[in-house]
């Protein structure tokens, strides 16, 4: 199973990102939990979504409605749209799928800055 994470990049602060996860080796419909983290420089990993397999999400307070995670099965990806973005929101996120065990991706590098 990898997980290819894709999406990160330099946008200036207010601006929008699309964070892609695309899965390969299992089908991510069947798994139980996925979700995105992000580690600041400095920081410790720390969770920004979830979706669960009942499709209940839960988001960090930090979010405040400015990201949504979803799936696309078909394409067998996890996303995350970030919008507004803030200088804090510099990190690298992380997807990490659970199926039997879990599996994360090696990160996408997102720098918010003017």
């Amino acid at each position: 199973v990898q997980l290819q994470a894709s999406g990160g990049g330099l946008v200036h602060p207010g601006g929008s990102l699309r964070l892609s996860c695309v899965a390969s080796g299992k089908n991510i419909y069947s798994s139980i939990t996925m979700a995105w983290y992000r580690q600041a420089p400095g920081k410790e990993r720390e969770m920004v979504a979830s979706l669960l397999r009942d499709g209940q999400k839960n988001y960090a307070s930090f979010v405040k409605g400015r990201f949504t995670a979803f799936r696309d099965t078909a394409q067998n990806t996890l996303y995350l749209q970030m919008n507004n973005l803030e200088p804090e929101d510099t990190a690298v996120y992380y997807c990490t799928i659970r199926w039997t065990r879990s599996y994360w991706g090696k990160g996408t590098l997102v720098t918010v800055s003017s």
